[in-house]
């Protein structure tokens, strides 16, 4: 089943002769720039990362890595995304805002006719999660081959593992404004409070951080199972975050949960079909 998913990605990828991919470094975008590179080879395929205030200088250095690792032509953009019209007001659109900003970047590299596709990592669990970026997408014809070939992240990983990448492990990460509560206006200083925060308790030994900005107040989100262990070191991450600017520190105790700001959101809100 897993291989004839992988044989109907190439055969997707394929299709669209030569291809930009909206590339971050992540599990998702890694596997699709590798699956792109398969079907076309490498003089057909670009990478384009996109570097911005909510884009932690380490992802990217990884990034560059990954793309020397896979003999890929790679292109940095600048994008500041704080000058979005609509993203730093940080309503249920702020999404929508930021991909259609990054993809309208991403477009005059088809235009020149070398390249004749779009392509991000899009995958077949993020549909059931609100995400009006996909909205963008579809307005703009980026093409999402992953989610097409119905690719889930367990199986991305596997692909992944099997073929010798090293993001087939590497803990799932989304830009920092996802980690600033809704109506909350976003700023650089909010961005980079939240990455040294993350930064500070990924040091600690622990993978998988989120660190919720809620006001004055740091809600952190660790795997279950490192909950007692940041619990351990109570007086030792308060201290920190605090000198970050946070007058509260709390831990959720239900731990880590992908997305877990959209439970703000009325439920049953439907992306596609949502003003913006």
């Amino acid at each position: 089943m897993l291989n004839e998913k992988h044989e109907l990605l190439l055969a997707i990828i394929s299709e669209m002769k030569s291809v930009v991919v909206a590339f971050s470094g992540g599990v998702d975008s890694t596997f699709l720039l590798y699956a792109a590179i398969q079907a076309l080879g490498q003089e057909h395929v670009l990478a384009v990362t996109a570097d911005s205030e909510s884009y932690p200088p380490e992802e990217m250095e990884e990034a560059r890595q990954l793309a020397r690792r896979l003999n890929v032509r790679q292109e940095i953009i600048n994008i500041s995304e704080l000058e979005i019209a609509g993203y730093r007001e940080n309503d249920r659109s702020r999404c929508y805002f930021c991909k259609h900003n990054l993809f309208s970047h991403l477009q005059p590299f088809t235009r020149s006719g070398e390249y004749k596709a779009i392509a991000y990592g899009l995958i077949a669990d993020d549909v059931h999660d609100y995400r009006p970026g996909i909205l963008a997408a579809k307005e703009l014809g980026i093409r999402s081959p992953l989610q097409e070939a119905g690719f889930t992240k367990q199986e991305i990983r596997e692909l992944s593992r099997r073929n010798g990448l090293p993001t087939w492990d590497k803990p799932s990460f989304a830009c920092l404004s996802s980690r600033i509560a809704y109506g909350e206006v976003i700023t650089a200083e909010k961005l980079t409070r939240i990455w040294k925060a993350e930064r500070y308790i990924k040091s600690l030994g622990i993978r998988q951080v989120r660190v919720r900005n809620h006001g004055n107040t740091a809600r952190i989100e660790v795997e279950p199972e490192d909950v007692p262990v940041l619990a351990g070191k109570a007086k030792e991450v308060f201290a920190e975050l605090s000198s970050l600017g946070y007058i509260y520190v709390t831990l959720d105790l239900r731990g880590y949960q992908s997305g877990s700001m959209n439970q703000e959101l009325e439920p049953g809100m439907d992306w596609e079909y949502d003003a913006v």
